[in-house]
């Protein structure tokens, strides 16, 4: 791994590097990224057969891109009981701290006497990304999918990359399903970003996508904003550990590993510790611990590019550039954690104490583990159930409120030169005083 401390005498300079534009923002990906997405709009189905077969090798017609009632089934029955007890207790946990964070319908009186309030639908048809590539993402689907079904979206469409024989894991089919996708493509990458925001003659488009995804997928949701609504950027996945002296050193670099395992090479993990003595440990427990690993491979090459141990002077030196980092989760292993936690204010999601892996946020804590990444955090949330609901603000006006109301809307008008808007308003009140040839007031 790459270190660093407050003592080198280059040591803001190579802060910066940390703070670098992250693979989300790579030109030469976006750029292939809007190929692939201008090739689906222009040839829909044809482009995703033969962008499947390039990127992941498998020759599909057109009806092997739906995943059929059959194959569920057989996922469904090789699912075994361990795997199903998994499945199960981490659908609880998810499924309960939705259910907490969806949002209600509210009204309530302005000041003019009128009711105003707002209602919240799901959204009809959603699309889900659910990475497949060195790892069969089963929590993502949970993760996402359950969230979509708690919210009450009545279609929800999951896209995930098959292998070179068309197979998807069935561990993930069985998740999926299980959650409530009703419709699964074994469609990957930018291509199938872009089949859920054009829509195909074998894929209906979506109102909105979800998911996180490589750096292709993450660049084509960025390119695709405004076509279709985008949930966030999540992309490669990232961890900093903020720790002091209290730290333990095996703790800290078991989680560093944990998150740098994934293997898209653009992982990003950082140690920010006030504790030299800590730094020195864990790049020892690292050399211990890496070799035992089974994707030690792809760890190694993340940890030489992306891999960071940073002594800082104090404890507000490390929050401050861990703010500087947005990191996607941020455990805080240092006394006082919840304190230290309350001034965190960009990371995606804060795990507390010696025995809080972000590995628990992954797969069965609650909340979901779909989160900003790149930096993203400084300026978006994690996912949340409410992202799958629409929002619509409600107006209802009576005549005795209008009228109360009247007087400043005038003046809005008038000084905006909108006389046409002023007139609408003023032609309801005028209405009030007339009668209908019953003698009633219309």
């Amino acid at each position: 791994m790459n270190v660093i401390r407050h003592t080198d005498a280059n040591f803001t300079e190579r802060l910066q590097q940390l703070a670098a534009p992250s693979s989300l923002f790579d030109p030469v990906i976006e750029e292939r990224a809007r190929a692939i997405v201008e090739d689906v709009k222009i040839r829909g189905d044809a482009a995703l057969l033969e962008l499947t077969e390039r990127f992941d090798r498998a020759k599909l017609t057109v009806e092997q891109l739906t995943v059929t009632q059959a194959e569920f089934l057989s996922a469904a029955f090789k699912a075994d009981d361990s795997l199903r007890a998994a499945v199960a207790s981490a659908s609880k946990n998810i499924e309960a701290f939705s259910k907490k964070a969806l949002r209600k319908n509210w009204s309530a009186k302005n000041a003019h006497g009128a009711k105003v309030g707002e209602k919240f639908d799901p959204f009809q048809r959603v699309g889900i990304y659910i990475p497949g590539g060195t790892a069969p993402l089963m929590s993502t689907a949970l993760m996402t999918i359950t969230l979509a079904r708690v919210a009450g979206c009545k279609e929800i469409v999951v896209c995930t990359p098959c292998g070179p024989t068309g197979e998807i894991n069935p561990g993930l089919l069985y998740a999926a399903r299980l959650a409530g996708a009703t419709e699964v493509y074994r469609l990957g990458g930018a291509q199938a970003i872009a089949a859920m925001a054009y829509g195909t003659a074998t894929i209906k488009r979506v109102q909105k996508i979800f998911g996180p995804g490589n750096p292709y997928v993450v660049a084509a949701k960025r390119l695709l904003f405004g076509q279709v609504a985008i949930d966030l950027l999540p992309g490669p996945s990232e961890v900093l550990v903020l720790a002091d002296e209290t730290a333990n050193s095996k703790f800290a670099t078991a989680d560093l590993l944990a998150q740098a395992e994934h293997g898209s090479g653009h992982e990003r993990v950082w140690l920010v510790t006030t504790s030299g003595k800590l730094l020195k440990e864990v790049e020892k427990e690292i050399g211990l611990q890496l070799p035992k690993l089974s994707r030690r491979d792809f760890i190694q090459k993340d940890l030489e590019k992306n891999g960071w141990l940073i002594l800082v002077k104090n404890l507000d030196e490390a929050i401050k550039l861990t703010n500087q980092l947005a990191p996607e989760h941020c455990e805080i292993m240092a006394r006082g954690a919840s304190k230290v936690a309350e001034k965190i204010v960009t990371a995606g999601a804060i795990f507390l104490g010696s025995y809080s892996p972000t590995a628990l946020g992954d797969y069965v804590a609650g909340p979901s583990h779909t989160l900003p990444t790149g930096g993203a955090g400084a300026s978006f949330a994690g996912l949340t159930v409410d992202q799958f609901q629409r929002r619509t603000s409600v107006v209802e006006y009576d005549r005795t409120s209008l009228k109360k109301g009247l007087t400043a809307l005038q003046k809005f008008a008038d000084v905006e030169g909108l006389d046409a808007h002023k007139r609408s308003a003023e032609i309801r009140v005028e209405g009030a005083k007339a009668k209908t040839k019953a003698g009633r007031k219309i």
